[in-house]
């Protein structure tokens, strides 16, 4: 391989968001202009359309913008509470080797945590460990799509239904990863969360979340508990919050959201080549149906020596990340669950290698990549 090819080239970023937001600066720029000159700096009408759009996208009657993702976890699960079908101390299923937000929004809201240990091949939460975790504890299920893949959401409903279980998607991984049946992330469950953070597929240009759900009920109480508990203003009916979508990013995500669809087709087809091409038995690459239940937010292959790997690609000018390099439940915040055996978790923690993936790599970049792996 010629590695003096692409160090000419420079470093192959993992996530080029300038190259990514660039295509919007002029579209940026004039939204702005007219955002500064409209004066209705917080859940203005750039909120009210966003949450419509998104709404629509995702095919739910309602969208309620937040100011992040794990906010939009936690309004959910205070929500329920509230509503009386969540109690302090009650247990949610969680998968073992999500990012840490999804088990905060647990434990912030005075519930508890089950660590449930993944699919081997999809690395979602698997169901058949699901069904021995169940106990008169537990009444919901968190649901993470990882990576963008959306997980056995019929065989998780089977269950829930089964045991009268709420579902709640953390779909902050998965903008519009549709399933068999047409359905999109955020669709599929009794309440769903999404992180807008900005190398999301639909990334924000600073921190901006929401909910997506079909239950008036929840999202009325949402819209309140975000904004202060307040259903107007200086009225207070229930303690609340302030966690609100800021306009401006409202605003830039109003523009992002007509090319979702098309940046999730690019994805896709990078990780079709990804797999087609990369041959090299060292490298475990990710399992694909082929079909749009996966948007490829985060393309990860295992590896044993993963240090060397990545040192590997770096001289190679090859940028990669690891999501992620410590398993929930070895973090310091988290102490009190160090000695559950977890050991697939552990492994992926271990192995996991994300490589570069955007709408926006060159074919150059992509070959170069597939080279460079093979030749590991």
């Amino acid at each position: 391989m010629n590695n003096r090819l692409l160090i000419s080239h420079g470093m192959i970023k993992f996530l080029d968001l300038q190259r990514i937001n660039q295509r919007y600066k002029t579209a940026f720029k004039n939204r702005f202009d007219y955002f500064l000159s409209e004066g209705h700096y917080i859940l203005g009408s750039e909120v009210s359309r966003f949450e419509t759009n998104y709404a629509s996208y995702c095919n739910t009657q309602h969208c309620i913008g937040v100011a992040n993702g794990l906010d939009a976890l936690t309004l959910i699960f205070k929500a329920y509470i509230q509503l009386g079908k969540l109690s302090f101390g009650d247990s949610v299923l969680v998968p073992a080797n999500t990012y840490i937000a999804s088990i905060l929004s647990i434990i912030n809201s005075g519930l508890k945590p089950v660590f449930i240990e993944p699919n081997t091949e999809t690395y979602n939460i698997s169901p058949k460990l699901i069904k021995e975790a169940i106990s008169s504890e537990v009444k919901a299920i968190l649901v993470v799509h990882l990576y963008g893949q959306l997980a056995d959401m019929e065989e998780l409903h089977k269950i829930a239904d089964r045991h009268n279980l709420l579902v709640i998607e953390d779909a902050a991984q998965a903008h519009g990863a549709i399933d068999a049946k047409g359905q999109k992330a955020g669709s599929l469950s009794h309440a769903a969360a999404f992180s807008f953070y900005p190398s999301k597929n639909l990334g924000a240009l600073g921190d901006a979340g929401a909910i997506t759900t079909n239950d008036s009920i929840l999202a009325d109480l949402i819209k309140k508990l975000r904004n202060y508990g307040s259903p107007k203003k200086y009225v207070n009916s229930v303690v609340g919050f302030n966690s609100r979508l800021d306009e401006l990013q409202a605003a830039f995500l109003n523009l992002k959201l007509s090319n979702l669809d098309e940046d999730n087709v690019k994805r896709r087809s990078v990780a079709k080549q990804y797999l087609k091409g990369i041959k090299n038995t060292k490298i475990k690459r990710p399992s694909y149906s082929g079909t749009k239940d996966h948007v490829f937010h985060l393309f990860v292959v295992l590896v044993e020596d993963r240090n060397h790997f990545i040192t590997y690609l770096k001289d190679c000018s090859i940028e990669s990340l690891i999501h992620y390099p410590i398993p929930p439940h070895k973090q310091e915040a988290l102490i009190s669950y160090r000695d559950l055996n977890l050991p697939l978790t552990e492994k992926i923690h271990q192995q996991l290698v994300s490589i570069p993936m955007s709408p926006v790599l060159t074919q150059e970049e992509v070959n170069s990549i597939i080279e460079t792996v093979n030749a590991f």
